[in-house]
């Protein structure tokens, strides 16, 4: 980075260059459009049989070279750049003073004709130049050579809290950023085109229901009340399964007020989905479906690569290349049990695990560390067996599970919304979806009798007396809505952020947010 004193001479000369254009009658903040012909992805993939044709095309100089009487400039529009080569003889006399005060950073139109240098470069051969903005900071554009950017835009700080530097000069940064995007929409088209209705439900909510975790609080003037910032979109979603619309899907910003980490943002993009008699395994198609689906459109293929990280666990018919995990959409995923994989890597049986007593005393000889923490898991410090055997899964199983995988059979302590096993009462109706040892999405066969709700809820409610913040409110409004009658239904959520981390390789949450949840930065005393 620049010291002060630099920066202020660049913006200085900077300036003194607009000051000039302006006195050349030439104001480039003053043009609202420009009329472009061609994208540079085109001209360079269409160049054989477009070379000779006259093209317009704006876009941002991205390098600049004068050389007495003319000069070259590379010029991207973001998504590729080209070459352009300018001449005096070929300009007005503005138009060369123009070229003469430019700029790395700057905006400029001009129209050409294609052709291609002695070195064969692909390359425009301008007859204008407009400027369209003139840029006063020196923007971090690093220099390329062999496909390679150096001395680009690397503190992760300065890319995360101005993201249109990160755009401007990192390209893989940039494409796991659109790509995003286009996941979302390809996510739409995917329930669109199986009949699913797209509905909107409040962020604003009395009771934010539909998950463990503790809200944000804002207060609504109009109604003098205290309302809270929606944590899920499942109970709305399920009242309008209660109105015989069978298909819903939703996706949005929900909020909640916990930590922050690589895994974890407190506003991030949900999609849930539900579907009138429909269940479990419904579900389970629905997702393998849904990445198939996704990998093959944007990205052109069911099979998504990544590199191997130090200390991830993967089965050696998993490795594609030695250092790579390839993951394989096209085919069914892994379906495990839940307790019989906590056994699998623990050896901790579900006798063990059939009370809170039993459980802490088969675990006083396992050392169990929490992976992000660092520090041990005290048995003696969990409230009840479901959340006991949940830290088994995060601590033994999760980082086990590379490739696309269910996780099925969950506690009841930590389902309120998901139906009993018929099998075990003490055990749910319910899977959770991980890929690299992530959890990707959480799915139920949805509760729809009305008096085994109210009791799910009432034993949240007497959970939260004890003190657990987390626990699941009573909602008399959705109850209401139960006692009115709700087919069998099946039903999924899945972070659309962590989706979009397991398919870009992203290897935290911030590189395919373009806004991620910043700390605030401390001001100087002299401010």
């Amino acid at each position: 980075m620049l010291n002060m004193s630099e920066e202020r001479s660049f913006r200085e000369i900077r300036l003194e260059k607009l000051e000039r254009m302006r006195q050349l009658g030439h104001d480039p903040y003053k043009n609202e459009r420009f009329e472009i012909t061609r994208s540079a992805q085109q001209v360079l993939d269409r160049f054989e049989s477009l070379e000779g044709e006259s093209v317009r095309f704006a876009g941002r100089v991205v390098s600049y070279r004068l050389m007495g009487k003319a000069g070259f400039a590379h010029i991207s529009d973001g998504d590729a750049k080209i070459q352009v080569y300018f001449r005096k003889d070929d300009l007005n006399e503005t138009e060369w003073e123009l070229y003469n005060l430019l700029d790395i950073g700057d905006h400029i139109g001009f129209h050409g004709e294609l052709f291609r240098t002695k070195t064969g470069e692909k390359s425009i051969h301008a007859r204008s130049l407009v400027v369209l903005s003139k840029a006063l900071e020196v923007l971090p554009i690093g220099k390329e050579k062999d496909g390679q950017i150096y001395s680009g835009l690397s503190d992760q700080e300065l890319r995360y809290r101005h993201r249109h530097l990160d755009l401007i000069a990192n390209p893989e940064a940039r494409k796991k950023l659109l790509d995003r995007s286009r996941i979302v929409s390809s996510v739409r088209r995917y329930f669109d085109g199986a009949g699913y209705l797209e509905v909107e439900t409040p962020l604003l909510q009395i009771e934010a229901g539909g998950a463990a975790a503790r809200p944000f609080t804002t207060h609504y003037n109009a109604y003098d009340i205290d309302v809270k910032l929606r944590i899920s979109l499942e109970l709305y979603l399920k009242r309008i399964i209660c109105g015989d619309v069978p298909r819903v899907y939703e996706i949005g910003r929900v909020f909640r007020n916990e930590g922050v980490s690589n895994r974890h943002n407190p506003e991030f993009t949900l999609l849930e989905f539900y579907e009138a008699y429909a269940n479990l395994e419904d579900m389970m198609v629905r997702v393998e479906e849904l990445f198939k689906h996704v990998s093959m459109e944007v990205f052109g293929s069911p099979h998504v690569k990544f590199p191997l990280h130090e200390g991830e666990i993967v089965d050696e018919e998993e490795k594609g290349e030695p250092e790579y995990l390839v993951l394989d959409f096209s085919k069914p995923w892994r379906r495990v049990s839940l307790l019989e994989e906590i056994e699998r890597h623990t050896s901790l049986t579900p006798e063990d695990l059939s009370s809170l007593e039993n459980a802490k005393s088969a675990l006083k000889n396992l050392n169990v560390v929490n992976p992000v923490t660092g520090k041990r898991i005290d048995p003696e410090d969990e409230k009840n067996l479901g959340g006991l055997i949940e830290k088994l899964l995060e601590v033994f199983v999760e980082p086990t599970l590379q490739e696309p995988a269910f996780v099925v059979g969950y506690p009841i302590e930590t389902s309120p919304l998901a139906k009993k096993d018929p099998n075990n009462p003490k055990m749910t109706r319910r899977f959770e979806g991980y890929i690299r040892g992530r959890e990707i999405c959480n799915s139920f066969s949805e509760i729809n009798d009305p008096v085994d709700q109210r009791e799910r809820f009432e034993n949240q409610v007497a959970q939260a007396e004890a003190g657990n913040e987390e626990a699941h409110p009573m909602d008399e409004e959705f109850i209401y809505a139960l006692e009115c009658g709700m087919p069998p239904t099946g039903g999924c959520g899945i972070g659309i952020d962590r989706m979009a981390m397991m398919l870009t390789g992203a290897d935290t949450l911030r590189e395919i947010l373009l806004f991620p949840t910043m700390r605030p930065e401390k001001k100087s005393e002299s401010e």
